[in-house]
């Protein structure tokens, strides 16, 4: 079995990483500079940074933060929010971002994943999906930092990102964000046993157990989490150690 990845998430907000509750009631969790140079001492195994507001506000990712994060850190990070075009990704790869993270415009026009995985490789496209749970037990695609819903099921949305070129997914429920009761293992699972490339689970980490269960039951292949990282509820080398000694292979 491949070593699992934990990732801290910084969801970023007018230069500070912010964290809410099912992606709403955002509240201050620190300097993202300071934080990211914390993770990595701390041996987290990737960083994601997102810039929630991007889309929304029609504007292209912080270039500025993004360089200053990549001088202060010798971990890949992945770079999601606001990105529309081929020319968005190369701008933060030049300035030092490892991977981009695409989610509403990939979905509006699905060829930008082809496009940009054609010029950059399939390793450093990952497409996000924020999905929730509806009334009929199915699991739905939504857009605009979860503000828009869609009729497309998440597994169909990642089985064509897959073929068009994605090397990742990166699965956010909006139903368990922030709850800290757990993540979202059935969904998880699902895409993970139906997919080719890695699938990253996010949303609903609370306890050391929540990221044995992601893995055991979840199938998943990273952990992404932010609150319990951000207020030192849980610390990485804790973390570590009890999925090392419950069987599951990390890095140390």
């Amino acid at each position: 079995m491949l070593a699992k990845r934990i990732i801290p998430c910084l969801d970023i907000k007018n230069g500070r990483t912010v964290k809410g509750v099912n992606f709403e009631g955002l509240r201050d969790a620190g300097d993202p500079l300071w934080l990211a140079d914390f993770y990595c001492s701390q041996g987290a195994d990737e960083l994601v940074f997102l810039d929630i507001t991007a889309t929304i506000e029609n504007r292209p990712t912080l270039i500025e933060l993004v360089k200053n994060l990549s001088q202060k850190i010798n971990i890949p990070f992945t770079v999601g929010g606001g990105i529309s075009s081929v020319q968005n990704i190369l701008e933060l790869l030049k300035n030092g971002a490892d991977k981009i993270s695409v989610n509403t415009a990939a979905f509006k026009n699905p060829h930008l994943i082809e496009e940009a995985a054609a010029q950059f490789g399939s390793q450093c496209i990952v497409l996000a999906i924020d999905t929730k749970k509806e009334e009929n037990g199915e699991w739905y695609v939504y857009l605009n930092g979860g503000r828009t819903s869609t009729k497309t099921k998440a597994l169909d949305w990642a089985l064509q990102a897959e073929s068009l070129g994605a090397g990742e997914i990166l699965l956010t429920s909006m139903d368990n964000d922030g709850v800290k009761n757990g993540f979202a293992n059935d969904i998880t699972a699902l895409l993970s046993n139906n997919l080719n490339i890695p699938v990253i689970a996010s949303g609903g980490a609370g306890t050391l157990e929540h990221f044995k269960d992601v893995f055991f039951k979840g199938h998943a292949d990273a952990a992404l989490a932010a609150s319990v990282f951000h207020y030192n509820e849980i610390g990485l080398p804790e973390l570590k150690n009890y999925l090392y000694k419950n069987n599951i292979p990390v890095r140390f």
